[in-house]
């Protein structure tokens, strides 16, 4: 009986994509490389760091496949009083301006007094806390994958990023062109964080422009091969859909529209997923053409967001809790302090916890009921 194939979407959020790195070590721990093919992977932002870390270990047969995420993320975490004392006054300081407490100046980063300033605040720090370039590039070999090309095989890795002078959202694919260290940089350049990344004569801002994260291309032939069309997308969403309360002082203002701008092409994508699926059921399509492009039914995606919960593909979301999301801010997304960080690893392990006996129940159900049907015919 065929594996059946399923596609990773990882939402950005910064350092609150310790989450995806907990979710996705529990995947791993669950053996879904045994029991699923994992046809496809895609990121934005921090999300982009994860499921490139988690691609290149699946291309090299690494494992556990979850060791080299999780030694990125490790390193990537505050060490130490000197640099959890920097990492709280960046965040500190952030979290006043934000508040209206404090005034602040508008600098580009691409200005010399700002990157003169970072310099000073990091200087003679650990180099997995200084230099984020860097710190990529210890633990993926681009030059590696540079020298295997363009791979159209399974998983095919898709990062998503946003031109800023074209304004055409971007997708960098591995199965067209090797994945650089330029294009998680690109994903990942918060404009009043860091300057545009140049790719190729072209500048590139944050994903969270443009897909966060891709979920379209993951279906589309063209960009994942007709043998890697998804069964089932799995999502890993960072920014809350709904908020109790009208956000009124200026940082929940701002943490707001961060994440109803994080969430915006996130919903557009699966509104045109779900009127794909809604014509798969329809029988819009000839058999022939279905399988031409290994659609054998609906694509399963998260069940949040539909309004028909009868649905057949209906599957959770590994997203977090109300409760925790509740207590994160905007300011979270920037805080790499180890109780943030671990907190949000662990948290992200039994999301996905969760999501697993969800899913198994879903599936369960279905047979049941599809073995029901079947019985009633006979």
């Amino acid at each position: 009986m065929p594996k059946p194939k399923i596609a990773i979407a990882c939402q950005g959020g910064g350092s609150q994509t310790a989450f995806t790195a907990g979710a996705l070590k529990k995947l791993c721990e669950a053996r879904i490389g045994q029991d699923f093919e994992v046809v496809a992977i895609s990121g934005t932002s921090g999300g982009a760091v994860c499921a490139t870390l988690l691609w290149y270990a699946f291309m090299k047969g690494e494992q556990p496949l979850w060791g080299r995420l999780m030694k990125f993320w490790e390193e990537n975490t505050a060490q130490g009083p000197v640099e959890h004392a920097i990492n709280r006054f960046i965040v500190d300081s952030v979290r006043l301006v934000n508040a209206g407490m404090m005034p602040t100046l508008q600098l580009s980063p691409s200005s010399p007094l700002m990157q003169s300033m970072m310099d000073v605040m990091t200087r003679g720090q650990r180099p997995g806390f200084s230099d984020f370039r860097g710190l990529l590039e210890t633990h993926i070999d681009f030059a590696e994958i540079a020298s295997w090309g363009a791979r159209p095989g399974a998983p095919v890795l898709i990062l998503g990023a946003a031109n800023v002078t074209t304004g055409a959202l971007a997708k960098f694919v591995s199965s067209r062109e090797p994945i650089r260290v330029e294009h998680i940089l690109a994903s990942c350049a918060v404009p009043n964080i860091f300057p545009a990344v140049q790719i190729d004569g072209h500048a590139y801002w944050d994903g969270l422009f443009s897909d966060n994260p891709p979920v379209e291309e993951l279906a589309r032939p063209r960009s994942v091969g007709e043998e890697n069309i998804p069964d089932e997308i799995w999502l890993i969403k960072i920014n809350p859909t709904a908020r109790l309360a009208v956000p009124v002082k200026p940082g929940e203002i701002i943490d707001r529209r961060n994440q109803l701008e994080g969430n915006i092409s996130l919903f557009q994508q699966l509104g045109h997923l779900e009127m794909l699926n809604d014509l798969l059921l329809a029988g819009a399509f000839r058999p022939e053409f279905l399988a031409r492009f290994d659609l054998k039914g609906p694509i399963r995606i998260p069940k949040s967001f539909h309004t028909d919960a009868d649905k057949p593909y209906h599957i959770p979301s590994i997203e977090m809790p109300a409760e925790l999301q509740d207590l994160l801010d905007y300011e979270g997304k920037i805080d790499r302090g180890s109780h943030n960080i671990n907190r949000l690893v662990a948290e992200g392990e039994k999301a996905a916890e969760v999501f697993l006996r969800e899913r198994a129940r879903t599936v369960a159900a279905s047979a049941l009921s599809e073995g029901e049907t079947a019985g009633q015919r006979t």
